[in-house]
This record gives structure tokens, sequence and C-alpha cells, in this order.
């Protein structure tokens, strides 16, 4: 194996198979002196914990049904921890499971999605390794190609190079898998400078009576916003906004003609110096979903907000 970013997919099955492979993979680490962090589920940590003993404690461990509830959200945290250790002599390896049964179909896209980025995002970085666990007894087979061809790597005892992976220029290309159409019902909003304004509070009032409370129907309408301002700055000086609900949840979509080609928008924070990219990324920070379409003749940008 090079140097350089290791991305490893991790084919398992059932809970014991998951402790045995990322265990070995954690204990690899430790026992070469590496930074270790673990993202899973709650249940998983205590499963780990209880593997590795006194060893959990030089481990770090993070909820992933916290910090993944939006899988946009996963790559900034890696980010922070490899930014952490610059300087730093020990090498550094994560364990990081966004993608299980329980994930919604849209959220389970993006979880894909996120997973092929993470190749776009570290693989020009320092060197590390990052294991992504797969429960095939659990999860379709659909869902363990995809996987497939989203990590470089494998990992049956040790990393071997995969040749299924769809590779780098492909992980980076515009994101154009169809969005599931919105309902007749849905509420419809043309977007431009003049109506901005108004906008913002047609936001708010329709997520108060969609169930959502103050501060998530302020947080909706800031979102929508800054989407629509994008639009109209970078999609031709228009929009149009639909609304709707969707059981706990409310869903607003911005459609214009402009293409957001960028892969990692969203997913890196804007520095001081820059001008634009912070409607997405508020937007991933403030919604439990976001999906990002580059199409032919135009792009969308799908935000759903729940009821907490």
């Amino acid at each position: 194996m090079t140097a350089g970013f290791r991305h490893e997919a991790l084919l398992y099955e059932g809970n014991e198979a998951f402790v045995r492979g990322t265990g070995s993979f954690v204990r690899e680490g430790l026992d070469a002196d590496e930074t270790v962090l673990v993202v899973v589920d709650r249940a998983k940590i205590e499963m780990l914990r209880d593997h590795l003993g006194d060893d959990a404690r030089h481990v770090s461990f993070e909820d992933m049904s916290a910090v993944g509830r939006n899988p946009a959200r996963i790559i900034p945290l890696w980010r922070r921890f490899v930014a952490a250790q610059a300087g730093s002599r020990k090498g550094l390896r994560g364990v990081g499971e966004p993608i299980d049964a329980r994930r919604s179909p849209d959220a389970l896209v993006e979880c894909e999605r996120h997973e092929s980025l993470l190749n776009v995002a570290f693989h020009d970085g320092p060197s590390w390794s990052l294991l992504c666990p797969y429960d095939t007894r659990s999860l379709p087979a659909s869902v363990i190609e995809e996987a497939l061809r989203n990590h470089p790597c494998t990992r049956n005892g040790r990393p071997e190079v995969n040749p299924a992976f769809r590779g780098l220029e492909s992980c980076a290309a515009p994101f154009d898998i169809p969005l599931a159409e919105p309902p007749p019902s849905a509420t419809r909003f043309v977007v431009d400078r003049d109506r901005l304004a108004e906008l913002r509070a047609e936001v708010a009032r329709h997520a108060e009576a969609h169930g959502l409370g103050g501060r998530e129907a302020d947080d909706l309408a800031l979102v929508v916003h800054e989407l629509a301002t994008n639009s109209i700055r970078h999609g031709g000086g228009a929009g149009e906004l639909l609304l709707w609900s969707d059981g706990p949840r409310v869903v607003a979509e911005m459609r214009d003609r402009g293409r957001i080609v960028d892969p990692l928008a969203g997913r890196v924070q804007p520095g001081l110096e820059t001008t634009g990219g912070y409607g997405l990324w508020l937007a991933n920070h403030l919604c439990d979903l976001v999906q990002i379409r580059a199409y032919r003749d135009g792009g969308a940008v799908r935000v759903h907000l729940a009821r907490d």
C-alpha cells in the first residue's frame, strides 16, 4: 500500500463479526502508538469498549447517531480530527459507520455520497487510515455493491486493493441522482431579489403551520433565505421554492438554472477571506438532511428539518 489516505471497507455479518473486525483494526493502531477515533452508534461503542478492556481508555469515541444525523457533517468531523494532529509524528486511524438499516432511503443515498466524497476530501492530505464497516446481514446487496464502488481498499485481516473502486474522478463528478418528486400539494414560490423578505416570512409561517417550533421555523427560514440568495446570485437571477411536509419533517427545495459543481460544497467550512459558501455550510449544520443535485439544465438543493 502507498502512503496517503487509506479508505477501507469492512464487510461483516452481525455484531460479533463487527467487534472482531473493528477491534483488530483498533488494536493494530494502538500497538503502533497511533491516535484512534471511533464513530459508531452508542450500542456498538459499548461493545467495543467491552472488547478492548483497559485499552479503550486510549481510544476516543463519538456517537454516529448524533454527529452523523446529517451525513454531510461527518467529513468536517474527520477534518477536525486530522487537523488536530497536525505536526504530530503519531499515525492516525478512524472507524466510521454512517450506514445502517435504520437510515431512510433519502438519508441512505446521502450517506453513500458521503462515503464517496471521503476520497475527494482526503486524497491529497496527510497519511491516515479510515475503516468503514458494513453489516451484510442487515443491509441489502445494492448497498454493499455501492460500498465497494466507494472504497479503494477492503479489509479481511489486512488491507487489500479493491478492483471495484469507481476512481477518484468519478467520486468528484457532479451528483445527478434524481430526487423523489414533491407531492402535488407542495407550495410553490417564485424567488427573485424583490421577494426575499416575503419569502422568509412565508417559510416561517409554513414551518410553524406544519409543527416546527419557533426556533426550528426560524432556522428553516434562515436556510431558505441563504439558498434563495445563492439562486439570485449564481442561478440566473431567480429560482423556484417548493415547500411541503413529509411526516415529522418540513421539506424545502430551491431550484434554479445554476449548477453546484464543487463536490465538497457545504462540507468544508469557508475561510474568513471567502466571500461565498456559507449558505450550504449553514444548511448542513441547521438541517437534518441536505440533498444537492447538479443536472444538465440547472440544479436543486433540498433541505429537511424535523420537529424536535
